[in-house]
Parts: C-alpha cells; structure tokens; sequence
C-alpha cells in the first residue's frame, strides 16, 4: 500500500476544520438570529448559553478521555468513534459559546463597557474561545491522522497531549465562570 503524500493530509485537515468552523458559525448565526439578548437583562446575567456550552466543554473532555483509553487498548474503532463525538461536542462549543459571548458583549452598558466586572470576564471568556478553537483544531488535525492509521496501542502521544490541551481548557472554564458569577453576585 502507498501511503498518501502528505499534502492530501493538509487538504484533508483544511477541509475538515473549515467544515467544523462553518457549522459552528451557522449555529452562532441562528442562535444570535432567533434569540436575541434581551436589553431588560444585567450586564452580568449568567446567560443559560454558558450552561450549554459547560456542558458540551465537559462532554467532549469525556470524549477526549474515552479515545485516549480507546486508543491504548488498540480499540481503533471505538477510538474513532470518540474522536468524531469530540468533534461534534468542539464544534457545538464554539457555536454556542460565541452566542453567548455576543449575548454577554451586547449586554454591556457602555458606561461599563471600560471598567465594568461583567467586560473583565466577557474578555477572559473570548480568550478563551479563541484558545478553544485551537484545540479544536488540533483535534481536526489528530482526527486526520487516526483516520489514517497513525495511532496505534504503542504510538498515541497526540492524542494524549490534545486531551490533555481539552481537560486544560476545561479547568480554565471552571475558573472564568467563577469569576463571571463572582461578577454577578458582588457588582
């Protein structure tokens, strides 16, 4: 068997991000298009959107987990299958999560918007976006290579270094929605 050059792994990397983006775009837009913020809440509501994407941070963290085990006991079907479930729960993420930060953006009152708590954490939650979207495609690019047969029971590093960049972020999250409902309570 020839094995692809490596250009058809670029493309193949390419085409599933900027799917993945695009989907979590699509979402963003229809999220934002069908429920608009509400110019009645607080600045600092905690939005039920934060919720959601809580949870699929902490779904697609279980999922990182489960491929890692799949992939050291050389289950290659089960570790794809958690991989694509990684994915989708990434790209629900982001899609979700940028809603909610253009909800928590647009709440702002502009006499807050320089000193406010509620624009301290609206910036460490789109930093956080941002460091999300590079995990996610770190994991387009891991999923690539084990669709390719890459990882194996003896060779998983990338994986274990790209779950180990999503449990990262997950704590990151616990620790800026702290700080958002400290926020909430204490302004």
């Amino acid at each position: 068997m020839v094995p692809e050059p490596r250009s058809a792994y670029a493309l193949q990397f390419f085409l599933l991000a900027a799917t993945l983006l695009t989907i979590a775009g699509c979402i963003a837009f229809v999220l934002i298009e069908f429920l608009p913020a509400s110019s009645t809440r607080d600045a600092n509501e905690f939005s039920i959107a934060f919720g959601i994407s809580s949870g699929l941070l902490f779904a697609g963290s279980w999922c990182m987990w489960r491929a890692v085990e799949a992939v050291r006991r050389e289950r290659q079907p089960s570790f794809r299958r958690w991989l694509m479930r990684g994915l989708t729960a990434g790209t629900m993420f982001v899609g979700v999560q940028t809603f909610a930060l253009a909800t928590l953006i647009r709440q702002q009152p502009p006499s807050d918007v320089e000193t406010g708590a509620a624009a301290f954490a609206a910036v460490f939650a789109t930093l956080h976006g941002i460091h999300f979207v590079v995990a996610l495609l770190f994991l387009c690019y891991v999923t690539v290579q084990a669709l390719a047969d890459r990882y194996d029971h003896e060779y998983y590093w990338g994986v274990t270094v790209c779950a180990y960049f999503w449990h990262a972020l997950g704590i990151a999250w616990v620790a800026i929605l702290f700080v958002m409902l400290t926020a909430r309570f204490f302004s």
